[in-house]
């Protein structure tokens, strides 16, 4: 095998990152795990197939001796035995990193996911970020001199960095002039970089890991991990994993997920908005009851939502795994103080509704709200690091509830249409241009929340939907009837420049992808090769 660094500088001190030793241990990485990664990712085809016939999925009979079994994760070190507020958000640039590690929030998932648009320079400046932070020299000076430095008054948030999902390619590192993995890119680099140090500062290199949709996906990262601290000379068990949740198949698979990463398992968290783009995805062609009314309308406190969220505490604290809340979407808006109120009064109601339920610890995807979730935190846990003492014994979760998509209260309407389109066109443009998460009316998109939009319209044109409040069935023409007229809305705002650049690109994509007869796994994989 050989690797090639198709752009050896794309900023300034690439070449700290993309050293000979780091480059090697990616290779390595390549070389023993590619396979099995291309081998599960063709699994996952087959599964949906039969469950979209079905529109059935069911917890495994092979596996029953795993959730049966008396079995524990190993206990989680000190730097993450308090997760009562986790700030989200993407690595690069250097002041969002900062802000976020002197937000006041206990953890910092450091995000190069979902809510970061995957150019070569966005990885390598969010690593170089990671890897400053780790040495606590990061700081930035904004080109009107403003200074942004890591706070020495108040602990930092703990760094928790989450690479890319399994599907996803970096084609600026090849081998044998392949593309690599971004999965294992991201982690190689990071890992090489940080590992040492991090530990030497108490912590650890900790991670989240997003997209999964079976046990032996978690298999293979445990595989990745047990491998890489051998590699470095590190215990067995320094690294710990939180494995995001956001797939349907996943939350039949929780109790075997954690047993195959039991001696670097962290929790598990409820990725809410991708588990209902996960829910679209996999059931998009088995029939109306599985279309999910406009996307505004799903609550938490939907019953399948809750069957969900309930099996994932009941799981974790079984397991003496951390159970962590997922993403309230809405954020403030400073200079409208009327949104504000109402955010922080959505974001409360939330997480006081998580932190009853079990939880320990939750999201925030902006930091005027860590204060929000921590009082409701606080008002649970008291001087209580975690509430894994709360077992849940009275929960028990079917089948039947996971998948009781019918359930949810809504309709589908020409408004969600309109808001779906112009949502996806709007986040994709944002996307192209190298940010990876937006807020758009007052709401924080992000990749997952794209993903659900687009889904949701294929789905409703698949169904042949009638919309509540237009008495219109969805259509190919009504949807590019519809997307014209929300694309021409967004050239209005946004100007002939930046529309010319981003946006129209970006509805030509959503318009390919909503109304092409097959589905597009993922919006960030077409999306991806129109950034270069």
């Amino acid at each position: 095998m050989a690797i090639t660094v198709t752009d050896p500088r794309p900023i300034e001190r690439a070449e700290e990152i993309l050293t000979p030793k780091a480059l090697a241990f990616v290779e390595e990485l390549h070389k023993r795990f590619a396979g099995t990664r291309m081998e599960l990712l063709a699994a996952r085809g087959v599964k949906r197939q039969q469950a979209a016939d079905t529109g059935r999925l069911d917890f495994l009979p092979e596996t029953q001796d795993v959730r049966n079994g008396d079995w524990k994760v190993a206990p989680a070190p000190s730097a993450l035995q308090d997760r009562r507020v986790e700030m989200t958000g993407p690595a690069t640039p250097a002041k969002m990193a900062i802000n976020a590690l002197n937000s006041g929030a206990k953890v910092w998932l450091a995000d190069l996911e979902d809510a970061s648009t995957p150019t070569w320079a966005n990885v390598i400046d969010a690593l170089l970020n990671l890897r400053d932070a780790a040495t606590g020299r990061l700081s930035y000076t904004s080109p009107e001199g403003k200074e942004y430095t890591l706070r020495t008054d108040a602990p930092l948030a703990v760094v928790v960095a989450r690479p890319r999902g399994w599907h996803m390619p970096e084609t600026h590192l090849l081998i044998d002039g392949e593309p690599t993995v971004g999965a294992l890119v991201d982690f190689g680099l990071h890992f090489f970089h940080t590992a040492k140090q991090l530990v030497m500062n108490g912590q650890g290199p900790y991670y989240y890991l997003p997209k999964l949709e079976s046990h032996l996906e978690a298999r293979l990262w445990n595989d990745v991990f047990v491998f890489a601290q051998d590699f470095l000379g590190l215990r067995q068990g320094t690294v710990r994993a939180t494995v995001l949740i956001e797939t349907i198949p996943a939350a039949f698979e929780m109790d075997e997920i954690l047993y195959e990463l039991r001696d670097h398992a962290a929790g598990l968290n409820a990725g809410r908005w991708d588990y209902l783009f996960s829910i679209i995805k996999y059931f998009r062609d088995a029939g109306q009851e599985f279309v999910l009314p406009d996307r505004a309308t799903v609550a938490m406190t939907a019953p399948f939502m809750r069957a969900y969220t309930e099996l994932l505490v009941k799981t974790c604290h079984r397991r003496g795994a951390f159970a962590m809340g997922g993403m309230a979407a809405v954020i403030p808006n400073r200079r409208h103080p009327e949104v504000t109120q109402a955010a922080f009064e959505k974001v409360r109601a939330d997480k006081t509704r998580e932190a009853n339920d079990g939880f320990d610890g939750s999201w925030v995807a902006h930091p005027d709200l860590v204060p929000t979730c921590r009082e409701a935190f606080d008002a649970v846990l008291g001087e209580r690091p975690n509430q894994l003492d709360k077992q849940r014994p009275e929960v028990s979760v079917t089948a039947e509830q996971l998948l009781d998509i019918a359930s949810a209260k809504g309709q589908v309407t020409e408004g969600g249409l309109r808001l779906n389109l112009y949502v996806a066109v709007a986040y994709t443009a944002v996307w192209l241009s190298g940010t990876g998460a937006v807020a758009i009316h007052n709401l924080m998109e992000d990749a997952a929340t794209a993903e659900i939009s687009r889904s949701q319209v294929w789905q409703q044109i698949r169904n042949k939907s009638v919309l509540a409040d237009s008495g219109n069935t969805v259509t190919r023409e009504l949807v590019e009837r519809i997307l014209g007229e929300e694309t021409e809305r967004l050239r209005t705002e946004f100007g002939d420049e930046a529309f010319r650049r981003y946006y129209e690109p970006a509805s030509k994509l959503i318009g390919e992808i909503c109304l092409s007869e097959d589905y597009t796994d993922f919006l960030t994989t077409p999306a991806y090769e129109l950034v270069g």
